[in-house]
């Protein structure tokens, strides 16, 4: 079993619920319901319950503000 005080992968909260991903992009939480039901933001439902890894949002959230028509598109990195 897991211990969250040594060095779980779960320590650092990369599994949110929608109240922590809704607090982290200061948003309400009927919004991300909403996306996630829409599909417009990754997540998984398990059960009722829906889940986001941290690390997927952060990569979608870049996503939403370098995508092509964006005003910050410009600032993508060069691969």
């Amino acid at each position: 079993m897991n211990d969250r005080r040594q060095g779980s992968p779960y320590l650092d909260n990369e599994i949110l619920t929608i109240e922590e991903v809704a607090s982290y992009l200061r948003l309400k939480p009927q919004t991300i319901y909403k996306w996630a039901q829409e599909k417009r933001i990754p997540a998984a439902k398990l059960g009722k319950e829906w889940r986001f890894r941290r690390s997927v949002i952060d990569r979608w959230l870049d996503d939403q503000m370098f995508e092509d028509g964006s005003a910050f598109s410009h600032l993508r990195e060069s691969c």
